[in-house]
């Protein structure tokens, strides 16, 4: 195997070798553990980074592993692979960097860091599966890896949380597990195409492939959150910030939703889900999704239980743009995986924030919040906005390619959705942003914490104000060579090409 090709091993090596490791370091030996993660996250980033150059000129670096007669293990670049691997390795180094001052002087820290790291390197392995074999598998290992992060502080409501979580997530992946075998006893082959790999079946097994594409929904949407499949989610915002930042912009609901693309594109290609009837209906589920969560966050008083229903509602966009059908809406959805990673991630370490320095955990505690930690509720505010849609902010391309894409394809209907999810978007975080900058501050916050002449921890404030910045820059330089915007622009073309 040459050194290209074994470059995708090595993306996942540079994540589950320092895991490994760290699950058998004592917990005093705090420098050790930091230098293992951090040059970790470092070298995947250099890596990716790699990888991503090569594939924009041309490359394809595949490894293949045999594990069964006919069946191997899959590890694959391609455009849409390395979207999802550059969104993961970047925000892991700054998620790694939050965790570790997040987490100083708590118990445990050895385990958590462990399965910090499997957990991403089952999110890479998912991006870069070139096979539904190869993704189921790495598509389970996330769930056995996230579990004893949200329960990773041992009260009774965090291991509820994580039953709740379990129990959600094996029921998906038995029906995902379900659909995998039966569409191989169907073809033979479970290689990820361009155009999909079934649409060339006889037209007599087009109900079963109706019914195997609703069932691999049922089984992603779990992870996706699409209602009524959610309920995990909020549940498990008990879990430390850095597992909700996790979960919510790089992990779990990502490559839930990433799943759901990889369905509609090349498993079933989307000219074949379309003629099969089968886009429509998931694009008024994701719409309804987008509504529902909406509304419900506008009812909670918990930070994080509220940004849980915002990622409800904001993963849905994906699902949304792909079933659209359409390369604008396309452009949309793809390029809203990366853009609502980066703002959701900054609002929940900005939550993290406030729970850690100040002792708030509820919308309801945040008055005159902003005088007293005026860059976590900048970083706050921005990534707020973008969520609202507010341009030049990243929010707002998003929105912007969806609407378009959706006229574009004839389903007008769906601009409704999206207006009326920016005004709910608005309704559930402007209440906050104004408690936050102009109610007078309380005498005494619930439990707060000194740092000096510093408003939190450099490792706590560091990592918001970056993808706070993010995501003004990637909305004011939306259109520059490498941004997100372009390289889901180049998937679409590859997708649409006649």
């Amino acid at each position: 195997m040459s050194w290209g090709n074994s470059l995708p091993l090595l993306i996942l090596g540079s994540s589950l070798l320092p895991g490994l490791v760290i699950f058998f370091l004592p917990e005093e030996r705090i420098v050790s553990r930091t230098i293992l993660n951090l040059v970790g996250a470092f070298l995947k980033l250099v890596l990716v980074g790699v990888m991503l150059w090569g594939v924009l000129h041309g490359h394809q670096y595949e490894a293949r592993l045999p594990l069964l007669p006919g069946l191997d293990l899959v590890f694959r670049s391609g455009p849409l692979s390395m979207l999802f691997v550059a969104l993961s390795a970047g925000l892991w180094l700054l998620t790694t960097v939050y965790a570790i001052g997040y987490l100083e002087g708590s118990p445990h820290r050895s385990r958590f860091f462990g399965f910090f790291s499997l957990c991403v390197t089952a999110t890479v392995g998912v991006a870069l599966a070139g096979n539904l074999l190869t993704f189921l598998l790495f598509y389970e290992l996330l769930t056995l890896a996230t579990y004893p992060l949200i329960v990773h502080s041992g009260t009774e409501e965090a291991r509820r949380a994580g039953r709740v979580y379990l129990n959600y997530t094996i029921a998906g992946g038995a029906l995902l597990l379900l659909s995998t075998v039966w569409l191989y006893a169907l073809t033979g082959t479970l290689e990820f195409t361009a155009r999909g790999f079934l649409s060339g079946l006889d037209t007599s097994l087009h109900p079963t492939l109706i019914l195997i594409f609703v069932l691999l929904i049922i089984g992603l949407g779990v992870k996706a959150a699409l209602i009524p499949l959610h309920g995990w989610l909020p549940r498990a915002m008990v879990a430390p910030a850095p597992v909700s930042a996790l979960l919510h912009a790089v992990a779990v609901v990502k490559a839930g939703a990433f799943g759901i693309v990889r369905v509609v594109y090349d498993v079933y290609g989307i000219e074949f889900a379309a003629s099969l009837g089968v886009t429509l209906p998931l694009a008024i589920l994701a719409s309804v999704t987008i509504i529902y969560a909406s509304l419900r966050a506008l009812f909670q008083d918990d930070l994080k239980r509220r940004l849980a229903y915002s990622t409800v509602s904001q993963v849905s966009y994906i699902a949304l743009g792909v079933a659209l059908a359409g390369p604008i809406a396309t452009i949309g959805g793809l390029v809203h995986l990366v853009h609502q990673g980066v703002q959701k991630i900054t609002l929940f370490f900005c939550a993290g924030n406030l729970a850690k320095t100040l002792g708030i955990h509820k919308v309801s505690e945040m008055n005159g919040v902003g005088r007293r930690m005026p860059w976590t509720m900048a970083a706050f505010t921005i990534g707020a906005f973008g969520m609202i849609g507010a341009p030049p902010l990243v929010g707002f391309i998003s929105k912007w390619y969806l609407g378009m894409g959706a006229l574009d394809a004839g389903q007008n209907w769906v601009i409704f959705v999206l207006a009326g999810s920016s005004l709910l978007n608005a309704a559930y975080f402007l209440p906050i942003l104004h408690r936050a900058w102009f109610k007078a501050p309380p005498d005494v916050w619930p439990h707060e914490r000194s740092f000096g002449q510093r408003e939190t921890a450099w490792a706590l404030l560091a990592p918001p104000v970056i993808t706070a910045a993010l995501t003004l820059v990637l909305g004011l330089l939306a259109s520059a060579p490498f941004s997100p915007l372009e390289w889901a622009r180049f998937i679409a073309a590859r997708e649409y090409a006649p």
